[in-house]
């Protein structure tokens, strides 16, 4: 299982890659093996403020549906079109091409208080 060090990680399993202002978020490998075939992503929060652990959109499998949580406050700038026709692309690279949404980040320090891979690695006991 892959967890890449320059991410930080949430207890509900998203990840985030701060690049300044803007954070990718998307869901671990850990997360989708655990969901199973991803079949649809419905976020529709573009142009939304999303508070801190709000729910900003779901993802559903063969299994289940999961909400999906917001690990800092920001306004969603954009959705990752491609799962649209392909939501596969979350179990194929759920850290590249399977990202969910990109944000601009309200308060830096929330990014502080999330996971290291360490911790994040710890908490799933791989």
């Amino acid at each position: 299982m892959n967890f890449p060090a320059e991410l930080k990680y949430t207890k509900d399993h998203e990840w985030v890659k701060l690049d300044g202002n803007v954070a990718t978020i998307g869901i671990t490998e850990f997360a989708q093996g655990e969901l199973g075939d991803i079949v649809y992503v419905d976020i529709n929060s573009v142009g939304k403020e999303v508070g801190k652990e709000a729910v900003f959109g779901t993802v559903e499998a063969v299994k289940t549906v999961s909400d999906l949580f917001m690990p800092v406050t920001g306004t969603v700038t954009e959705i990752n079109q491609a799962l649209d026709n392909q939501p596969e692309l979350v179990n194929s690279d759920p850290f590249g091409e399977g990202w969910m949404v990109k944000v601009i980040v309200a308060n830096p320090a929330d990014v502080d208080g999330l996971l290291s891979a360490d911790d994040y690695k710890a908490l799933v006991g791989a």
